[in-house]
């Protein structure tokens, strides 16, 4: 008997029906997750700005304002130091999880836990992030307010039936869904889960992503307003005069990624270094940020009003200078000790006005370029970010939505690519995943069409198989080996056929010597030692379902068959066969052939 192995049973998720019927399931729950991520995304800028203004201005407000001076005087020394103590005692007491700034985390989740984040980490991430940042830390909440999306998706798909596969769909959905309620940038926020979350893009993880999005966004637009969270109004990139320029740029942001990596994991490496107890470091990254604070206030908190008067060319070359280095000290202090905030904002307003003093700088030397320095601020403050995470997309994206502005595209592709590639160059890892590799977690960083996916079983199966005949018995097939002729040696299992020449059944090596072993096994035939329940793959099939049917049978061989007539034998497909097509991909990718000028100078 074969068992036709229903083609579909084996196609990527979503083309039977009741797969359907499951992505249909999972979007509605993404659906549920994404409000539930709009409103914890309202609910933690909420708390922040509460324990912001109760903390610098003894006021119940929630609004959040940049600090321009120090309210609070010598008191400032010490506040970001008892930020650190609380956010100890949670780490220490709730789940070390929510050290950190998030992102590397859910990728942990996903790589390395079946997508499952404790609880622990959903209740306690929002808190210690509200007073990290309300106690002066100079952080953002969008990296935070992504883990906790993701925790939140994991613990939905915890809570219900769910594959490993959908609760990671899952979790990535509540990490777009609190990316886009803070931003405003729906589409970025589904590129950068695929690009740091999924690692995968498929209709099964795609459709909810967007519906998460898409609704969180929604929900984001009553509570925390319809525009984006920096507003933008730069006016002229200077397209096509200042490519040259924004090409210098793109060199100097991938620099400024790479160096701004090190120097992360650096810090992180001398705080661990310490003689003092794990639990002191958040303290004394807190006091380090205090006496940044005490003379720079500026870089303390999300600093979202100055983001904004960077890329709106607000704000002196003197103010740019000082952001630009006492941002990047203060958010390497802070960040290194331990503590818990996201990455995003600082890296922004740092880059941003790494961007403006390069373009200002340029029109001092040269003062009939008329460099926008806004321009030049986004363009960078996307680079930098997008070079070192290795999510170049996903920020030229962001960059664009943020400004709406069309004419942006150009200088954002260009500075973007360009610092990609110059951070390819110096970076194995990313910022995200340098952390995880230190664990001996690797990260995958590219993504390419599987060629199992390209090649079907009849481009690489043997199409004229040694079969042998049903009557045959077990004492002459092992005499032929015995003899070391070479079709019996070469194969490790044949195709059975009856006196009609239709396959009958399938028999191997280990078949042939357990029957051996018995009393009886040399009077056996190859057919009553062999396998008739068969397993069975198609010339159209693709590769890549092969090698499920072989995996999920445990299996090493194939016979080919026709669809239409089930029991005539056109090929046989071994594990080389598959191995070949890889080798195939291998070769296309290494062998140089030829080209056109080789051959006229031969």
């Amino acid at each position: 008997m074969i068992d036709r192995l229903n083609l579909n049973s084996w196609r990527a998720f979503g083309t039977r029906p009741e797969n359907t019927f499951r992505l249909f399931h999972i979007s509605i729950l993404a659906a549920v997750i994404g409000v539930v991520a709009g409103l914890v995304a309202y609910a933690l800028f909420t708390l922040i700005g509460l324990l912001w203004n109760l903390v610098f201005f003894q006021q119940v407000s929630t609004e959040l304002t940049d600090l321009e001076s120090n309210p609070i005087g010598l008191w400032m020394l010490v506040v970001p130091a008892i930020g650190g103590f609380i956010i100890s005692l949670m780490a220490k007491y709730g789940t070390s999880k929510i050290k950190g700034h998030g992102i590397p985390e859910a990728m942990e989740a996903v790589l390395e836990n079946r997508s499952r984040i404790s609880p622990r980490v959903a209740i306690f991430k929002p808190i210690a992030t509200a007073v990290a940042i309300g106690t002066g830390g100079p952080f953002g909440a969008e990296g935070p307010i992504i883990q906790t999306g993701g925790a939140l998706g994991s613990l939905l798909g915890q809570i219900v039936h769910t594959t490993a596969a959908e609760r990671k769909v899952l979790l990535a959905c509540g990490a777009a869904a609190g990316m886009a309620a803070t931003f405003n940038t729906p589409i970025a926020a589904v590129i950068l889960a695929i690009e740091l979350l999924l690692f995968e893009f498929k209709s099964r993880s795609f459709i909810p992503l967007v519906i998460a999005t898409v609704v969180a966004t929604t929900v984001r637009m009553p509570l925390l307003g319809q525009g984006p969270l920096f507003q933008v109004t730069v006016s002229d990139f200077g397209i096509p005069r200042a490519l040259p320029f924004y090409i210098l740029l793109g060199l100097l942001c991938g620099l400024v990624a790479w160096g701004f990596t090190r120097a992360l994991y650096w810090t992180e490496d001398l705080f661990e270094r310490l003689p003092v107890s794990e639990f002191w470091l958040p303290v004394i990254g807190g006091l380090g940020l205090g006496i940044i604070g005490y003379f720079v206030p500026r870089v303390l908190g999300v600093g979202y009003d100055t983001i904004s008067g960077i890329l709106n060319n607000q704000l002196s070359l003197n103010i740019l200078l000082t952001v630009m280095i006492f941002k990047s000290l203060a958010l390497l202090v802070s960040l290194g000790s331990g503590t818990s905030g996201g990455l995003l904002a600082p890296m922004f307003m740092a880059s941003a006005a790494m961007g403006g003093v390069f373009a200002t700088l340029l029109n001092t030397a040269m003062p009939g370029l008329n460099l926008e320095p806004g321009a030049f601020a986004l363009a960078a403050m996307a680079a930098v970010f997008g070079a070192a995470s290795r999510s170049t997309f996903a920020f030229i994206i962001f960059a664009f939505e943020i400004t709406q502005d069309y004419h942006a595209i150009l200088p954002l592709m260009l500075v973007c690519v360009v610092a990609d590639g110059v951070a390819l160059f110096f970076m194995r890892d990313t910022i995200m995943t340098e952390k995880l590799a230190r664990r001996g977690l690797r990260v995958p960083q590219e993504y390419e069409a599987d060629i199992l996916r390209q090649v079907s079983v009849g481009a690489m199966m043997d199409p004229a198989p040694m079969t042998l005949a049903s009557s045959l018995t077990l004492q002459q097939m092992a005499d032929h080996i015995d003899q070391r002729e070479a079709a019996y040696v070469r194969h490790q299992a044949f195709p059975i056929v009856d006196e009609n020449g239709r396959l009958s059944g399938i028999i191997t090596r280990g078949d042939l010597l357990r029957a051996l072993e018995t009393a009886s096994g040399e009077a056996l035939s190859v057919y009553q030692a062999g396998t008739q329940t068969l397993v069975v793959t198609y010339p159209d099939e693709m590769l890549h379902d092969a090698l499920h049917k072989l995996l999920a049978h445990d299996i090493g061989r194939l016979p080919v068959v026709k669809r239409e007539t089930p029991q005539q034998l056109v090929g046989y497909l071994g594990r080389a066969a598959i191995l070949r097509a890889r080798q195939s991909k291998l070769h296309e990718e290494q062998v140089r052939e030829p080209g056109w000028l080789g051959r006229l100078r031969s």
